[in-house]
Protein backbone atom coordinates (compact mmCIF):
# COMPACT_ATOMS: atom_id res chain seq x y z
CA UNK A 1 0.00 0.00 0.00
CA UNK A 2 1.09 3.42 -1.19
CA UNK A 3 0.62 7.12 0.59
CA UNK A 4 -1.32 7.35 -3.44
CA UNK A 5 -3.63 4.21 -2.11
CA UNK A 6 -4.09 5.61 1.60
CA UNK A 7 -4.12 9.78 0.90
CA UNK A 8 -7.83 9.28 -0.97
CA UNK A 9 -9.35 6.91 1.52
CA UNK A 10 -8.07 8.92 4.43
CA UNK A 11 -9.24 12.22 3.12
CA UNK A 12 -12.62 11.04 1.91
CA UNK A 13 -12.96 9.09 5.61
CA UNK A 14 -12.46 12.72 7.17
CA UNK A 15 -14.88 14.83 4.93
CA UNK A 16 -17.70 11.59 6.13
CA UNK A 17 -16.57 12.24 9.40
CA UNK A 18 -17.08 15.32 9.45
CA UNK A 19 -20.24 14.76 7.94
CA UNK A 20 -22.12 12.56 10.18
CA UNK A 21 -22.65 14.95 13.06
CA UNK A 22 -20.47 18.50 12.34
CA UNK A 23 -20.69 19.92 8.73
CA UNK A 24 -22.54 19.76 6.48
CA UNK A 25 -25.01 17.05 7.57
CA UNK A 26 -25.63 16.44 3.62
CA UNK A 27 -26.04 12.53 4.14
CA UNK A 28 -22.09 11.91 2.63
CA UNK A 29 -21.31 9.84 6.07
CA UNK A 30 -24.77 7.72 4.78
CA UNK A 31 -22.85 3.60 4.58
CA UNK A 32 -24.70 3.52 1.53
CA UNK A 33 -23.11 6.98 0.05
CA UNK A 34 -19.42 6.97 1.56
CA UNK A 35 -18.96 3.09 1.31
CA UNK A 36 -19.74 3.41 -2.38
CA UNK A 37 -17.36 6.79 -2.78
CA UNK A 38 -14.82 4.49 -0.74
CA UNK A 39 -15.10 1.67 -3.23
CA UNK A 40 -15.13 4.06 -6.30
CA UNK A 41 -11.47 5.24 -5.06
CA UNK A 42 -10.11 1.01 -4.76
CA UNK A 43 -11.60 0.84 -8.36
CA UNK A 44 -14.51 -0.89 -7.57
CA UNK A 45 -18.04 1.36 -6.88
CA UNK A 46 -19.79 -1.59 -6.93
CA UNK A 47 -18.55 -3.33 -4.31
CA UNK A 48 -18.80 -0.49 -2.25
CA UNK A 49 -22.03 0.03 -3.00
CA UNK A 50 -22.81 -3.62 -1.59
CA UNK A 51 -21.19 -3.26 1.39
CA UNK A 52 -22.79 0.14 2.11
CA UNK A 53 -26.65 -1.76 1.32
CA UNK A 54 -25.74 -4.23 4.56
CA UNK A 55 -24.19 -1.28 6.34
CA UNK A 56 -26.93 0.90 5.98
CA UNK A 57 -29.19 -1.84 7.31
CA UNK A 58 -27.49 -1.96 10.63
CA UNK A 59 -26.79 1.48 10.82
CA UNK A 60 -30.78 2.09 10.87
CA UNK A 61 -31.28 1.29 14.22
CA UNK A 62 -28.49 4.23 15.49
CA UNK A 63 -30.42 7.15 16.25
CA UNK A 64 -28.07 10.17 16.84
CA UNK A 65 -29.48 12.52 19.93
CA UNK A 66 -27.68 14.89 21.46
CA UNK A 67 -25.04 13.83 23.84
CA UNK A 68 -25.49 10.03 23.33
CA UNK A 69 -22.60 7.80 22.08
CA UNK A 70 -23.62 5.86 19.23
CA UNK A 71 -21.28 4.28 16.22
CA UNK A 72 -19.54 6.49 13.48
CA UNK A 73 -20.66 5.52 10.43
CA UNK A 74 -19.34 7.69 7.70
CA UNK A 75 -15.45 7.13 8.47
CA UNK A 76 -16.69 3.17 8.81
CA UNK A 77 -17.94 3.39 5.68
CA UNK A 78 -16.00 4.92 3.48
CA UNK A 79 -13.08 1.85 5.78
CA UNK A 80 -15.39 -0.65 4.39
CA UNK A 81 -16.17 -0.33 1.13
CA UNK A 82 -12.46 0.47 0.30
CA UNK A 83 -11.62 -2.66 2.00
CA UNK A 84 -13.96 -4.61 0.09
CA UNK A 85 -12.97 -3.04 -3.42
CA UNK A 86 -9.87 -3.62 -2.37
CA UNK A 87 -9.69 -7.44 -1.80
CA UNK A 88 -11.93 -7.63 -5.03
CA UNK A 89 -9.62 -6.38 -7.45
CA UNK A 90 -8.21 -9.90 -7.85
CA UNK A 91 -11.80 -11.31 -8.32
CA UNK A 92 -14.12 -12.21 -5.94
CA UNK A 93 -13.08 -13.83 -3.19
CA UNK A 94 -14.77 -16.15 -0.18
CA UNK A 95 -16.12 -14.02 2.93
CA UNK A 96 -14.39 -10.95 1.30
CA UNK A 97 -17.78 -9.26 2.10
CA UNK A 98 -18.21 -10.59 5.56
CA UNK A 99 -14.57 -9.06 6.61
CA UNK A 100 -15.55 -5.85 4.61
CA UNK A 101 -18.44 -5.74 6.72
CA UNK A 102 -17.17 -6.77 10.04
CA UNK A 103 -14.22 -4.20 10.19
CA UNK A 104 -16.99 -1.52 9.15
CA UNK A 105 -19.01 -2.15 12.42
CA UNK A 106 -15.21 -2.44 14.78
CA UNK A 107 -14.33 1.04 12.61
CA UNK A 108 -17.97 2.36 13.57
CA UNK A 109 -17.61 1.64 17.40
CA UNK A 110 -13.84 2.92 17.40
CA UNK A 111 -15.23 5.97 15.82
CA UNK A 112 -18.03 6.64 18.61
CA UNK A 113 -15.51 6.15 21.24
CA UNK A 114 -13.44 8.91 19.18
CA UNK A 115 -16.15 11.44 18.50
CA UNK A 116 -16.80 11.41 22.18
CA UNK A 117 -12.93 12.29 22.96
CA UNK A 118 -13.86 15.07 20.62
CA UNK A 119 -16.65 16.09 22.40
CA UNK A 120 -14.85 16.12 25.87
CA UNK A 121 -11.61 18.17 24.25
CA UNK A 122 -14.32 20.83 22.94
CA UNK A 123 -15.48 20.96 26.41
CA UNK A 124 -12.20 21.38 28.15
CA UNK A 125 -11.31 24.43 24.86
CA UNK A 126 -14.78 25.86 25.41
CA UNK A 127 -14.24 26.53 29.54
CA UNK A 128 -10.99 27.85 28.49
CA UNK A 129 -12.38 30.77 26.71
CA UNK A 130 -15.44 31.04 28.93
CA UNK A 131 -14.79 34.80 30.17
CA UNK A 132 -14.85 35.70 26.59
CA UNK A 133 -17.82 33.65 25.86
CA UNK A 134 -19.78 35.34 28.97
CA UNK A 135 -18.69 38.42 27.54
CA UNK A 136 -20.26 38.04 24.12
CA UNK A 137 -17.15 38.01 21.98
CA UNK A 138 -18.08 36.88 18.60
CA UNK A 139 -14.16 36.03 17.82
CA UNK A 140 -14.34 33.27 21.06
CA UNK A 141 -17.55 31.84 19.14
CA UNK A 142 -16.05 31.53 15.18
CA UNK A 143 -13.09 30.16 16.99
CA UNK A 144 -14.38 27.58 19.15
CA UNK A 145 -16.56 26.10 16.01
CA UNK A 146 -13.14 26.20 13.56
CA UNK A 147 -11.43 24.54 16.53
CA UNK A 148 -14.26 22.04 16.51
CA UNK A 149 -14.81 21.68 13.07
CA UNK A 150 -10.84 21.27 12.41
CA UNK A 151 -10.26 18.84 15.12
CA UNK A 152 -13.53 17.04 13.83
CA UNK A 153 -11.99 16.54 10.18
CA UNK A 154 -8.64 15.52 11.49
CA UNK A 155 -10.17 13.01 13.70
CA UNK A 156 -11.94 11.86 10.39
CA UNK A 157 -8.63 11.61 8.60
CA UNK A 158 -6.83 9.66 11.06
CA UNK A 159 -9.30 7.43 12.04
CA UNK A 160 -9.30 6.39 8.53
CA UNK A 161 -6.14 6.34 7.47
CA UNK A 162 -5.50 3.75 10.47
CA UNK A 163 -7.87 1.75 9.90
CA UNK A 164 -7.16 1.50 6.44
CA UNK A 165 -3.82 0.69 7.01
CA UNK A 166 -4.17 -2.05 9.62
CA UNK A 167 -7.89 -3.78 7.87
CA UNK A 168 -6.77 -4.22 4.34
CA UNK A 169 -3.53 -6.47 4.89
CA UNK A 170 -5.54 -8.18 8.07
CA UNK A 171 -8.12 -8.98 5.59
CA UNK A 172 -5.73 -10.92 3.19
CA UNK A 173 -4.25 -12.90 5.91
CA UNK A 174 -8.37 -13.50 7.42
CA UNK A 175 -9.45 -15.03 3.56
CA UNK A 176 -6.29 -17.09 3.32
CA UNK A 177 -7.88 -18.99 6.20
CA UNK A 178 -11.52 -18.60 5.47
CA UNK A 179 -13.08 -21.75 5.03
CA UNK A 180 -17.02 -20.69 5.56
CA UNK A 181 -18.87 -21.00 1.80
CA UNK A 182 -19.70 -17.88 0.52
CA UNK A 183 -23.61 -18.83 0.43
CA UNK A 184 -23.61 -19.73 4.01
CA UNK A 185 -21.87 -16.29 5.44
CA UNK A 186 -23.76 -13.93 3.00
CA UNK A 187 -26.95 -15.29 3.87
CA UNK A 188 -26.01 -14.88 7.33
CA UNK A 189 -24.36 -11.71 7.34
CA UNK A 190 -27.68 -10.23 5.41
CA UNK A 191 -29.90 -11.98 7.45
CA UNK A 192 -28.58 -10.73 10.12
CA UNK A 193 -28.45 -7.02 9.09
CA UNK A 194 -32.22 -7.24 7.54
CA UNK A 195 -33.03 -8.73 11.35
CA UNK A 196 -31.52 -5.23 12.61
CA UNK A 197 -33.51 -2.76 10.29
CA UNK A 198 -36.73 -4.90 10.77
CA UNK A 199 -36.39 -4.08 14.55
CA UNK A 200 -35.24 -0.65 13.82
CA UNK A 201 -38.17 -0.34 11.74
CA UNK A 202 -40.66 -1.84 14.10
CA UNK A 203 -39.92 0.96 16.58
CA UNK A 204 -40.38 3.56 14.29
CA UNK A 205 -43.60 2.44 12.84
CA UNK A 206 -44.59 2.53 16.75
CA UNK A 207 -43.43 5.80 17.90
CA UNK A 208 -43.98 8.11 14.65
CA UNK A 209 -47.03 8.79 12.91
CA UNK A 210 -47.83 8.12 10.00
CA UNK A 211 -44.29 6.44 9.76
CA UNK A 212 -46.03 2.81 8.35
CA UNK A 213 -47.71 4.79 5.27
CA UNK A 214 -44.54 6.43 4.34
CA UNK A 215 -42.53 3.40 4.65
CA UNK A 216 -44.93 1.34 2.46
CA UNK A 217 -45.55 4.41 0.04
CA UNK A 218 -42.08 4.63 -0.54
CA UNK A 219 -41.71 0.90 -1.16
CA UNK A 220 -44.07 0.85 -3.85
CA UNK A 221 -42.49 3.54 -5.54
CA UNK A 222 -39.39 1.86 -5.59
CA UNK A 223 -40.79 -1.24 -6.43
CA UNK A 224 -42.84 0.43 -9.47
CA UNK A 225 -39.38 2.19 -10.62
CA UNK A 226 -37.87 -1.08 -10.47
CA UNK A 227 -40.19 -2.82 -12.74
CA UNK A 228 -40.18 -0.48 -14.95
CA UNK A 229 -36.67 -0.56 -15.58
Amino acid sequence: MTLADLLPIALLGGVAGLDTVSFPQAMISRPLVAATLGGMLAGAPMHGLLVGAVLELIALETLPVGASRYPEWGSASVVAGAIYATGAKGGEVVGSLVVAVLGGLFVAWIGGWTMVKLRQRNAVWATRRRADLDAGSRGAVVGLQLSGLTADLARGVALSALAYAALAPAETRVLQRWTVPDQYSRALLVATAASVAVGAGWKLFHSTAGARWLFLGGLGIGLLVLGMR
